[in-house]
C-alpha cells in the first residue's frame, strides 16, 4: 500500500520491553494482550477517541532485531488522567506506510505480515510502528487489523 501521513498522537494502555530474537515477542506480547483482555483494560482507558485497540512498537534501540517497548491501548484525547498501572504515551507525526494483515489474528495473520515488513527494503524510521484492531477485527479469527511502519 502507499505512505500515509499520520499527525501526532497519545495513547494509553499497558506496556512491555521486549525483543524479536528467541521468540520473546510472542511470549512478552501474547502476555501483554492476555492482560489487557483480562484485566478489561479497554473500559479502564480514560478519554478515549474510539475504542479501537492500538498496538504501538517504540523506543527502538536500533532495527527489529533490537529490544524496543510494545505499548498496547487505545488512542486518547490527552494524557491529564492516566491510571495507576498504565502508562501514557505521545508520538509525533510522521509518514507510514500501510500494510493489512487478514485472516486470524489470534494465529499468525498479523505475524506473518511483519515477517514479509522485515524481508523489505524499507527506509524504516524506527520511532514507532503500530497496529490498529478496529471493527474489521471484532471477530479476531476472521478479521483484519491494520499495520503502519514508520518510514523517513
Amino acid at each position: 500500500m502507499g505512505n500515509i501521513k499520520i499527525e501526532s498522537f497519545k495513547v494509553i494502555g499497558i506496556k512491555v520491553r521486549t525483543s524479536n530474537l528467541n521468540g520473546e515477542a510472542a511470549r512478552d506480547i501474547g502476555a501483554l494482550w492476555n492482560k489487557f483482555m483480562n484485566d478489561d483494560i479497554l473500559n479502564s482507558i480514560p478519554n478515549k477517541l474510539t475504542n479501537d485497540i492500538y498496538a504501538v512498537y517504540t523506543a527502538y534501540e536500533g532495527d527489529h532485531l533490537k529490544p524496543y517497548t510494545a505499548l498496547l491501548g487505545c488512542k486518547v484525547k490527552d494524557l491529564k488522567d492516566v491510571p495507576e498501572g498504565m502508562v501514557g504515551m505521545s508520538f509525533n507525526e510522521g509518514v507510514y506506510k500501510k500494510f493489512i494483515a487478514k485472516g486470524d489474528l489470534t494465529k499468525n495473520a498479523v505475524y506473518d505480515v511483519w515477517t514479509s515488513i522485515w524481508k523489505q527494503n524499507l527506509n524504516r524510521s524506527y520511532k514507532a510502528d503500530f497496529e490498529v484492531y478496529g471493527e474489521k477485527a471484532i471477530n479476531p479469527t476472521n478479521g483484519e487489523a491494520s499495520i503502519y511502519v514508520g518510514i523517513m
